[in-house]
């Protein structure tokens, strides 16, 4: 399974599901990364964290800890 950290900036993708656990999927789900939203990478830092994304009509900068839980499908 494909995480965000995997797609490259430019590339929009669905979001199949998370898999951390307890405050870190909370804070996630609460930012509005669900299940089957989709995510337009926009830009990657250069050291690789953070990852900038479009989600739900906003920008949302996340760390790279963060993107490792969130599974997604092209």
């Amino acid at each position: 399974m494909a995480t965000l950290r995997d797609i490259k900036p430019g590339t929009t993708v669905k979001v199949t599901g998370l898999s951390g656990e307890g405050p870190v999927k909370q804070r996630i789900m609460a930012m509005g990364i669900t299940r089957n939203t989709e995510i337009l990478v926009r830009k990657v830092a250069p050291l690789g964290d953070p990852v900038e994304v479009h989600v739900r009509g906003y920008e949302l900068s996340l760390r790279r800890a963060d993107i490792d839980i969130i599974e997604v499908a092209e």
